[in-house]
């Protein structure tokens, strides 16, 4: 009987053994990205308009353009990606977020008892139901994601996002130690519970390389903040015309000039905003390229990530300040820019033809998990 996992896991043995006949070839896929900034931007700009003159009504429609062009821009073994979500059906749940977000705001400015009392309940209610409306989203883009004409799926219970998305961010929010087992689990409820066709997806990744990325981060950040702090110092000796390290603490003294205090407080807190953004984007791609690399599908497909996490902050970080530069007219570029990074750096291995498997019945899924996940900013990383 073939070993399919020990087949795909050969793979990564710098001498790999001579192919016997009791095992299978592997092919190898590289996902390809076709999309080009200037074609994009001009998806990008009817989106932005229309959504402002609609006062917002235009979105989903937006989103689903926007998907779709990124998708239909993905390509593996010859064919590319479809997206065919529903924009009327996004729309329903687009207006109920916005109804109750809009709602839970007014309520946050009132006075009125009555309406403080009404925003707590609607916060409550919206973390009752955070991961009900996880598990909703992904299975709202999963089916909605075609590819050989088979549908994806998410297999979820409502019970394990509860688990993964409920009790594990509140031990993670009482421990913040407990943030990389966080991680761990929602990035396992997500792999574990994705199907293509028929083919279950299962994730072979450890609890304790998320833990060492999150060290990476926490890292990062205060040696970043030491290596911050002596540079504001300097500065500001400098800009206060103090003559000697000694005389450091006096740019906080009040007959100290204005300038110095405010140049370095303004020095910190945008150092502190930096690092934050770029410890945060290091700790996403990581653990996004240690999930790929530790996802297969079907014991039959493997897959795997070839991109660096740093080169993605980097990309992330040059990004922003060009669309902060550009008021947001790269933004379009730099969307492309990423994507293609990212894209090219996933690679397939697969045992079998990847035409050869079988589909299911896929069932209509609701959008409201999808446009709160979208309005919120829930971060499900499919």
């Amino acid at each position: 009987m073939i070993d399919a996992h020990a087949a795909l896991s050969g793979l990564n043995s710098p001498r790999p053994e001579p192919a016997s006949l009791s095992t299978p070839a592997v092919s190898h896929h590289a996902l390809s990205f076709t999309g080009q900034a200037g074609e994009y931007f001009r998806v990008w700009i009817v989106n932005v308009a229309l959504t402002l003159v609609s006062l917002g009504l235009y979105m989903p429609w937006a989103r689903v353009r926007t998907r779709q062009y990124m998708y239909g821009h993905t390509w593996l073994d010859g064919q590319n990606f479809e997206y065919r979500a529903n924009p009327w059906a996004l729309l329903r749940g687009y207006l109920l977020v916005s109804g109750l977000a809009v709602l839970y705001s007014l309520a946050l400015r009132s006075e009125n008892t009555v309406f403080i009392v009404l925003g707590l309940v609607l916060l409550l209610v919206y973390a009752g139901f955070y991961p009900w409306l996880v598990r909703q989203s992904l299975r709202f883009q999963a089916v909605n994601t075609v590819h050989r004409g088979l549908r994806f799926s998410f297999q979820g219970s409502v019970g394990e996002a509860y688990v993964a998305y409920g009790a594990a961010n509140v031990v993670s929010g009482l421990f913040g130690l407990a943030l990389p087992w966080a991680w761990f689990m929602q990035r396992q409820y997500q792999v574990n519970n994705l199907a293509y066709g028929t083919a279950r997806a299962r994730f072979r990744g450890d609890v304790a390389p998320f833990f060492m990325i999150g060290l990476t981060g926490v890292g990062l950040v205060i040696g970043g903040g030491l290596v911050a702090l002596l540079l504001v110092a300097i500065v500001g000796t400098l800009v206060a015309g103090l003559g000697n390290w000694g005389d450091i603490s006096d740019l906080f003294e009040a007959d100290t000039p204005p300038a110095a205090f405010f140049v370095a407080a303004g020095a910190i807190y945008l150092g502190a905003l930096l690092l934050y953004a770029v410890a945060w984007q290091y700790v996403r791609a990581a653990v996004m390229a240690y999930v790929l690399n530790n996802a297969e599908l079907g014991g039959v497909v493997r897959t795997g990530a070839t991109f660096s996490p740093w080169r993605l902050v980097w990309i992330g970080v040059t990004n922003t300040a060009a669309q902060i530069l550009t008021l947001g007219l790269a933004t379009p570029w730099a969307t492309i820019r990423r994507t293609r990074y990212v894209l090219e750096g996933i690679g397939v291995r697969s045992l079998v033809p990847l035409d050869t498997f079988t589909g299911q019945a896929a069932h209509e899924e609701s959008a409201l998990g999808e446009a709160a996940s979208e309005l919120l900013d829930i971060q499900v990383g499919f």
